[in-house]
């Protein structure tokens, strides 16, 4: 018996708008990040898209530092993040590049995480990220997951697959676990000296940018929350990932290699211009050099509980 031939994927459509793209500044967006390619939405210009957005848009908490309320409005973080040239956290970050997706015709879904790195226990489900469907993949069960707000992200989207490795240059990789309800488990790893280890997890669960705002919310006043009352700045490059936390600057290269070099905190503004690329009022300026000390009582700082990969993880 001759086997049926396969039935084509399904026409691209893109799901029923739920990111306000169609409020987004499509155009000052693409500005902020220097991109001038190709906007179908395609593996391709997803792609060139996510290292554009990461590489331009730095990780920074300088409003929860200074004791801000944070909105996640899109016309506030395009004020913010665009017109003011200013970075954000992993809900600000995914907002806005879902809207410039949804906007393109990309099929987009959040997703919440919960961050491993340092961790001793089971941490709330805080962080967001994205799986996006392309027009190639669309109605084939293939999706990516990008992750433009984890501040140690990768520049290129990973297939959600188990054993998906990044391809821009940066040790990450996905691994996929069982939990006793059977239920899929996604981590995302990254690669230091000693071999690989887990950044954060999550199931492909939807969430809605409601769920985000809760989750930004704690994030952002929690006095248990890492950022609510640390200064945090991160950058990703093609060759390095630029780490300020309170007044220690960290620099990891792709082979894991780290770093250190303190500062005094009246240099921090500065540093904050020169290699962050933060414009900053001197207001905001005169407030950082008092609260960039600060430290979360009874715990260590944040890069302090980035743990040493396992040395029996294999290197690869």
């Amino acid at each position: 018996m001759t086997a049926a031939p396969l039935s084509p994927p399904a026409p691209f459509t893109a799901p029923a708008a739920s990111w306000d793209g169609r409020r987004l500044d499509l155009d000052a967006y693409l500005r902020r990040i220097g991109y001038d390619g190709d906007l179908a939405p395609t593996l391709a210009v997803l792609r060139a898209l996510s290292r554009a957005h990461v590489t331009s848009v730095p990780f920074e908490t300088v409003d929860i530092a200074l004791g801000r309320t944070l909105s996640l409005d899109l016309a506030d973080l395009q004020d913010k993040l665009v017109r003011r040239r200013r970075g954000g956290y992993c809900h600000e970050h995914a907002l806005l590049f879902a809207a410039a997706l949804e906007r393109i015709g990309f099929g987009v879904t959040g997703l919440c995480s919960r961050v491993r790195a340092g961790a001793a226990g089971v941490r709330p489900a805080t962080h967001a990220l994205l799986r996006v469907e392309t027009a190639e993949t669309a109605g084939t069960g293939r999706a990516w997951i990008c992750d433009p707000g984890f501040g140690r992200s990768p520049l290129e989207p990973l297939e959600l697959a188990d054993g998906a490795t990044s391809t821009d240059g940066w040790g990450f990789r996905l691994r996929r676990e069982s939990t006793a309800l059977g239920r899929g488990v996604y981590a995302l790893r990254a690669r230091g000296p000693e071999g690989w280890f887990d950044l954060h997890a999550f199931t492909t669960d939807e969430r809605h940018p409601s769920d985000w705002l809760v989750a930004s919310h704690f994030m952002s006043t929690h006095r248990r929350s890492p950022f609510a009352v640390r200064l945090v700045a991160q950058r990703m490059t093609p060759d390095r990932h630029l780490f300020l936390d309170s007044t220690v600057l960290t620099t990891v290269t792709p082979d894991g290699t780290a770093t250190e070099r303190r500062f005094a905190p009246a240099e921090v503004p500065d540093l904050l211009e020169e290699v962050f690329g933060l414009e900053l009022p001197y207001a905001d300026r005169a407030q950082l050099v008092s609260r960039a000390t600060i430290a979360l009582p009874g715990e260590a700082p944040y890069r302090d509980r980035l743990p040493a990969p396992p040395a029996a993880l294999p290197r690869t």
